[in-house]
């Protein structure tokens, strides 16, 4: 069984020179492309599926376990896991009464 995610993964504590080898290592673990960097932290954000059962907390042992190799030492891996196939909604629908009220007509 696969579950569609959006996953957002922050960065911080890491060394600088290591930024390149952190994201390709990220990208092997989920398909994150565009990185912003303030200098202090990373972050990137991509959505796919987790499959095979795989958690939301397996997912975030997994990725910071690729990111701590290619950074060589512990950094803050941080990872922000929204399910995309059930998020809340809200409807909303105008009558006439409405667009009188709104038009002044």
């Amino acid at each position: 069984m696969s579950r569609y995610y959006g996953m957002n993964v922050t960065v911080s504590g890491h060394n600088p020179g290591r930024v390149e080898a952190i994201r390709q290592a990220a990208a092997t673990e989920w398909p994150f492309e565009e990185w912003t960097d303030n200098g202090e932290q990373i972050n990137a954000y991509a959505e796919d599926n987790l499959c095979g059962g795989e958690t939301e907390e397996q997912f975030t042992e997994r990725l910071a376990l690729a990111v701590w190799q290619a950074n060589g030492a512990f950094c803050e891996v941080s990872v922000d896991a929204t399910y995309l196939e059930s998020l809340p909604y809200a409807s909303h629908s105008l009558d006439e009464e409405d667009y009188a009220r709104l038009t002044g007509k």
